[in-house]
């Protein structure tokens, strides 16, 4: 588990070095202020007292997603190469098959450097914030928290039909996700069955909506907008701003999104690691 003082170092290592590139980094807040002492998932570098140099490791399922920074007083000075080398050795304990590099579209500094190891372009991800715009309530869509076994085995289906994990996986996940983050795990109801879920994280005076299926049979009858309108009104209800993230490639979720008044702000480049 990180330290109070570990996040704030984190923080303001990124806060310097988004606003020399003009971009924003993806670093997972709500992920790391969970950490648990399973696995060692974040890396840290320092010079003279100052953290200089951090990559966090994030898994899902079998797969992990890294994303990390180096102050630019201390760059090409193979820090983040380093960083990058204590991750792999790590990786090397657990039954990872998919590492993906995240970097934000727009940071030279990082497509540099992904230049330099043997990865590949894999997915585009967009960051999108709600602007308001007239929603209607749905009262024949209802959303409640998950709470029951029969609950916790829909949201393992979804996420093996909707997100590609195995069960095994799906299982594993959902349980690191009831244990360590403070997401509010949330059903989706149609006509008196489960028709989905969602997931809503409320941190730093922020919404963020994350893990929204509806089961593939059950697409296509408006029950995904209806619902997402649903949340959207709830958290806007409570003055806070709406975010959500979706890949650039699903063109279905992303018109979506758009037509509930979510505008993407920010987009992020994913890398498929093949070293």
């Amino acid at each position: 588990m990180l330290t109070k003082e570990q996040l704030r170092e984190i923080k303001t290592l990124q806060e310097i070095c988004e606003q020399d590139g003009g971009f924003q980094l993806k670093l997972n807040f709500d992920m790391l202020e969970n950490r648990t002492e399973d696995y060692k998932e974040d890396f840290f570098h320092y010079e003279d007292g100052q953290l200089v140099g951090f990559l966090g490791s994030y898994g899902f399922g079998n797969k992990i997603e890294l994303c990390g920074m180096v102050h630019p007083d201390y760059r090409r000075k193979g820090i983040f190469t380093s960083l990058l080398n204590e991750v792999l050795e790590e990786t090397k304990k657990r039954e990872v098959k998919t590492i993906l590099l995240n970097a934000p579209t727009h940071s030279l500094t990082a497509k540099a450097f992904l230049k330099t190891i043997p990865c590949t372009f894999s997915i585009a991800e967009y960051q999108m914030q709600w602007h308001q715009t007239e929603l209607q309530g749905n009262q024949d869509i209802n959303i409640r928290p998950s709470q029951s076994k029969d609950d916790w085995e829909a949201e393992v289906r979804l996420e093996v039909e909707c997100f590609g994990f195995s069960e095994k996986e799906a299982r594993e996940f959902n349980q690191s996700i009831r244990e360590n983050n403070s997401e509010e795990m949330l059903i989706i109801e149609a006509e008196g069955r489960t028709a989905g879920k969602m997931r809503v994280a409320e941190t730093n005076g922020e919404a963020w909506i994350y893990g929204f299926a509806v089961f593939p049979e059950l697409q296509g009858k408006g029950i995904g907008r209806k619902a997402l309108s649903n949340v959207v009104l709830m958290e806007h209800q409570k003055g806070l701003p709406i975010f959500l993230e979706v890949e650039a490639k699903n063109a279905h979720a992303l018109r979506l999104y758009e037509s509930c008044g979510f505008k993407s702000y920010h987009s992020q480049d994913y890398y498929l690691y093949l070293g």
